[in-house]
């Protein structure tokens, strides 16, 4: 992003915060809560710093506390109280709101709060359906609307992605309930957004599958040996940014010439790309999901 948007409207900050444009103005004016900003217009806009202090606000409105008792706190005291709640969720929407928090403001002690209270009391994979993947669609609002930088989305993905590493890292030793089927997980040329990949690594790891795990950006040749090496072999990717739209068939059609071979071999296909492809066009052995619980319930 070159364009990194600084300033928002009043209409931004309802958006991001889900709360009315009317009940921001009312907690500026009676609570001078926040202090936006004017152009030559009379007309509002606020900074990065604006839409922290509201998410903040809004946090703790939604923990119970009164607007009023929020008005008393200074801008510490409101961050201070926020990590405290945050240490105690009760509910999804908060954990989430807590990591959106910890983002914006670069806080790790946050992110490992927040994930160590949830973990004490749900499954890994839990947490990962319940509160990743929403806000890995939050943050996509948030680049829609230039609201964060690059540095933010690579934090909390690092910071998701070591969770990830951490609980597959668990499953080294455990056995293998299943030896016929092999899954070879990877990702296609110039093609880096991993964690949906990892998390899938994990729950087959998890239900006892053999896994073959090869990471990002693997050239197509180097796929054309494990055939060979195994009988029953399906091969799960993600298309999120690759293979750019024009060249989604080419690409699966060569996938299927050099190593599916109409069904011999099993190709299985997710992310946000799979929309826009049509399944009657897929080759025989190619299939595509619009969900990682849907591609686990198929096998």
């Amino acid at each position: 992003m070159n364009n990194i948007k600084t300033n928002f409207s009043i209409k931004d900050l309802e958006n991001l915060s889900g709360v009315k444009a009317h009940t921001i103005r009312i907690w500026e004016k009676r609570y001078m809560l926040l202090e936006p900003n004017r152009s030559d217009t009379n007309i509002r806009n606020y900074n990065l710093e604006s839409l922290q202090k509201l998410l903040n606000i809004t946090y703790l409105n939604n923990n119970g506390i009164k607007i009023s008792k929020i008005a008393e706190l200074n801008e510490q005291d409101i961050t201070e109280k926020v990590k405290e709640i945050a240490s105690l969720e009760k509910n999804e929407d908060d954990a989430i709101n807590a990591l959106k928090i910890s983002m914006l403001n670069f806080d790790q002690a946050l992110f490992n709060k927040t994930y160590d209270k949830q973990i004490e009391k749900r499954a890994f994979n839990d947490i990962f359906y319940s509160i990743f993947l929403p806000l890995f669609n939050d943050i996509g609002l948030l680049w829609q609307t230039n609201t964060i930088i690059p540095a933010h989305e690579n934090f909390i993905s690092t910071l998701i992605k070591q969770k990830v590493l951490i609980n597959i890292e668990r499953l080294a030793n455990s056995s293998l309930k299943n030896e016929t089927k092999t899954f070879v997980l990877f990702l296609p040329e110039n093609e880096i957004h991993d964690i949906g990949l990892l998390f899938v690594n994990y729950e087959l790891r998890s239900r006892g599958y053999k896994t073959i795990y090869l990471g990002e950006s693997v050239p197509l040749d180097n796929l054309s040996n494990f055939k060979t090496l195994f009988k029953d072999i399906t091969f799960i990717t993600y298309f999120t940014i690759k293979p750019d739209n024009k060249d989604m068939y080419s690409y699966i059609n060569n996938f299927n010439k050099q190593i599916t071979n109409n069904g011999k071999a099993n190709l299985c296909i997710l992310g946000y790309k799979t929309s826009i492809l049509n399944e009657e066009k897929l080759p025989k052995g190619t299939y595509k999901f619009n969900s990682i619980e849907n591609l686990l319930n198929s096998i």
